[in-house]
């Protein structure tokens, strides 16, 4: 494993953990740029722990891609992961913004996210590439339905969040339509259920602590 690479990676880590992550686009804005109204405490707190579960999803996203980035045997695939957790880094710091401005916090267990994540994310590596690209697939076909979970459940009148949360959803999308076009292979059932699974243990934990 290249050295140069791995200390990247670290510093991804430790940048993705202490909130120094600052976005590459400007955090998508409601529609026709009317000033946001406070929330009704009940729909600001609802808000806050979605937005933490979102949060959670990108420090881990930071932790497949650039473990996923290290374990690629094709350059151009290991290219195209750290592009990808590039891209995501927008998230992060639109999902950590978004919660500053609920007066919320981020999740007492991101450490043990990112953790458990890049550990997933070498095994799906370590497969090979096509499945590792299979992998980026089932992930973000499921990000995109958890996504579309939450603008259901957002406030209606919490247009920031919603606004934030569509434009995820669009780049996750896109990013499963890039993982299959580059040649990934259908996971099997099992292993679909099983990261259905911890996701709901993630999402549920998540939206508490």
């Amino acid at each position: 494993m290249n050295t140069d690479r791995l200390l990247i990676s670290l510093d991804n880590a430790l940048r993705t953990l202490s909130g120094a992550v600052h976005a590459a686009r400007p955090c998508p804005q409601p529609a026709g740029g009317a000033p946001l109204e406070p929330l009704p405490e009940a729909d600001r707190a609802l808000a806050g722990a979605l937005m933490r579960v979102n949060h959670v999803g990108e420090v881990c996203a930071q932790a497949l891609y650039q473990a996923q980035a290290l374990t690629a045997r094709d350059p151009a695939l290991r290219e195209r992961m750290a592009q990808a957790a590039r891209e995501e880094i927008d998230h992060l710091a639109w999902t950590q913004q978004r919660l500053e401005q609920l007066g919320d916090r981020r999740s007492w267990l991101n450490p043990l996210w990112y953790a458990g994540a890049f550990g997933i994310g070498v095994l799906a590596g370590r497969a090979g590439d096509a499945v590792s690209l299979g992998f980026v697939v089932e992930t973000e076909r499921q990000v995109e339905q958890h996504l579309a979970g939450h603008l259901d459940r957002l406030p209606a009148a919490d247009t920031a969040s919603r606004a934030i949360v569509d434009e995820m959803k669009a780049d996750e999308h896109r990013h499963a339509e890039d993982a299959r076009e580059a040649g990934a292979v259908e996971l099997p059932a099992p292993v679909r259920w099983a990261m259905r699974v911890a996701s709901k243990v993630m999402t549920a934990t998540a939206h508490r602590i």
